[in-house]
């Protein structure tokens, strides 16, 4: 019997000192001891993970192990990602304030959840196309093409406008105050023609009324009712001709007629150069973010850089929220109130919490915020049509 607890004695020894060992010898039974050497680095590990890198000491070469590593590397599941995109919902002023102070290993950065906003709205608009497409879609029948469709009907109606009264002043005294009123309307008519045809980029189908009331192609005075009031249409008709064959004009030309002719592919540029140049947001927007919040003391741009890329980031995940919300066919009572109120609301909190300001201090701020907001999207859609036209 003392034989063979003997022998289990052994091999339960022999287990332990296995698992104490690893391939190249090396004891890890001691708690404080080497544990092993870092395969990233090389340093010697104590514990789990490397002190000079932070790598782990074991790591997997299973399918697993890939999977898990992207979604570590996209939603940071180990506790950053729960932890940020709730303060970043509810309390973003909290949360700028706080990664600003220097709490910065518990959240996500700001450059990387903005990153990741830009990705989840290529991959969610990729998936169910133009957002809110049942609240009108540009890209539909009724969309793309009905401006040219609609000049050209509204050419044609003046077209016949024009032939009517034509027709009716042949049959008026050349003298009479009836024909008078009708070379008027036609002079009128065939002015509003020729600025349905610039706005299409067609010929001129009356260059000699030029695109003016009360003035003509050659840049003669106008009639007795506007004595006084030159105005020089013919030399500023030559002039836009003349700018038009210069290398920049014909280069934009060029672009607005491929947008007018194929206005699908302007909408594909406008939504690639979107996502490819949606960080222009954040220095576009930095400076009013300066001017909103000019006279509070202690404050610098990096801090307004990590406010403007908080928000920005925030926005946009509220965007595709609702945009996969309309998709699914929820009310527009819900995701239109989402969109249109939360915004502000969120804005004012985050302002009032990251500045430290009071009520009514950052209600009168947030409303130059939203003035602000404005004026930088418009900025960044005037950039992304010109990108468009011209690319």
């Amino acid at each position: 019997m003392s034989e063979e607890l003997e022998a289990l004695g052994t091999a339960v020894e022999g287990g332990l000192i296995a698992r104490a060992v690893d391939a190249e010898g090396r004891l890890v039974r001691a708690e404080g001891a080497v544990a092993g050497k870092c395969l990233n680095c090389g340093a010697p590990v104590i514990g789990r993970f490397c002190g000079n890198c932070g790598q782990p000491l074991h790591v997997h070469r299973s399918i697993g192990a890939f999977w898990h590593d992207i979604l570590h590397g996209v939603l940071h599941f180990e506790g950053k990602f729960w932890r940020t995109l709730p303060m970043l919902a509810w309390k973003p002023g909290e949360l700028t304030r706080r990664y600003i102070h220097g709490e910065r290993a518990k959240f996500i950065s700001p450059m990387a959840l903005f990153l990741f906003s830009v990705f989840m709205m290529f991959a969610v608009f990729s998936f169910i196309g133009t957002p809110f497409s049942g609240a009108g879609n540009l890209a539909g029948a009724n969309g793309v093409g009905s401006f040219p469709e609609t000049v050209a009907v509204e050419s044609g109606e003046l077209e016949k406008k024009i032939q009517a009264a034509e027709a009716e002043l042949a049959t008026k005294p050349e003298s009479s105050a009836e024909a008078a009123a009708l070379r008027e309307e036609i002079l009128d008519n065939k002015r509003a023609r020729n600025v349905m045809a610039s706005m299409t980029l067609d010929e001129l189908p009356y260059p000699e009324v030029g695109m003016d009331n009360g003035s003509d192609m050659s840049g003669n005075l106008p009639d007795s009712n506007g004595a006084g009031n030159i105005i020089q249409t013919g030399d500023n008709f030559r002039n836009w001709e003349g700018w038009k064959q210069s290398a920049f004009g014909r280069k934009l030309m060029s672009g607005i007629e491929q947008a007018n002719s194929n206005p699908s592919l302007l909408i594909y540029k406008l939504k690639a150069n979107g996502y490819k140049f949606a960080w222009l947001l954040i220095p576009i927007s930095l400076p009013f973010v300066w001017l909103t919040t000019i006279g509070r003391r202690g404050y610098h741009f990096y801090d307004h850089a990590v406010f403007t890329t908080y928000s920005i980031s925030f926005m946009s995940l509220l965007f595709i929220s609702c945009a996969i919300l309309a998709a699914l066919g929820v009310s527009v009572t819900v995701w239109g109130w989402l969109l249109l109120i939360y915004p502000v609301f969120h804005m004012y909190r985050q302002l009032r919490h990251a500045y430290q300001m009071s009520r009514p201090e950052a209600l009168v701020r947030v409303s130059f915020l939203l003035t602000f907001t404005v004026i930088s999207l418009t900025l960044f859609f005037v950039i992304l049509l010109a990108l468009g036209i011209l690319g």
